[in-house]
């Protein structure tokens, strides 16, 4: 179990990195499709989100098949939703700026990983993980909280509520909650250590080692 975590967190790192930075470049590449978030439209931002898609369908299918997924099935929930979500916005082409901006979060996920990483190799000296724990939080707010906030924000004002847009309104308010939930378990872990026991004294931090 140990060799695959490792194996599976560096796919994931890897595939933060690419996502990531190509999610930055085709924004600040192209800056005007922020001003049509529902019908922009950019060669760059469909292959991100082709190539997202391809990710979070192999974790996916790794999970499963190397059965981790009674432990990893808040992963599976998300990808499942990211997936379905995905498929629609390369089939229609419409919304594809709003996925890129969902996947600024992997510039986020790039410090989250390293956490774990971290975590997992016991580094004798806790200088790199301090440093990286607050880097972390700064990165959790400007790319994974404020664009997730700012997009909520405009589907509820700006999108009408039926078809696929009812259907990325519900994903995208799941995400929502899925989010905060996870922000709270890095607050109480990094930061509220003291409140990291749940009720009858389990371990929540220890519950899930790829949101942890």
């Amino acid at each position: 179990g140990r060799a695959w975590r490792w194996r599976n967190l560096l796919v994931s790192f890897a595939h933060s990195v690419l996502a990531g930075l190509w999610a930055l470049f085709s924004l600040w590449h192209s800056p005007e499709l922020l001003s049509d978030i529902q019908d922009g439209y950019s060669v760059s931002g469909h292959l991100l989100i082709c190539f997202s898609s391809g990710y979070f369908i192999h974790d996916s299918l790794d999970i499963i098949f190397n059965h981790q997924s009674r432990s990893s099935w808040e992963y599976l929930v998300h990808h499942a939703m990211a997936i379905s979500a995905f498929v629609s916005l390369i089939i229609t082409g419409r919304f594809l700026v709003a996925a890129m901006l969902l996947l600024l979060v992997e510039v986020s996920n790039i410090f989250l990983t390293i956490r774990m990483l971290l975590k997992m190799s016991n580094v004798p000296s806790p200088a790199l993980y301090e440093t990286n724990k607050y880097i972390n939080l700064v990165m959790y707010f400007a790319f994974r909280l404020a664009p997730q906030a700012y997009l909520t924000w405009y589907f509820l004002r700006y999108v009408e509520v039926q078809g696929q847009g009812a259907f990325l309104t519900a994903n995208l308010l799941l995400l929502d909650a899925m989010i905060l939930m996870y922000f709270s378990r890095l607050l109480r872990s990094d930061f509220f250590p003291s409140l990291r026991k749940g009720s009858v004294g389990r371990d929540v931090d220890g519950e899930k080692f790829l949101i942890d």
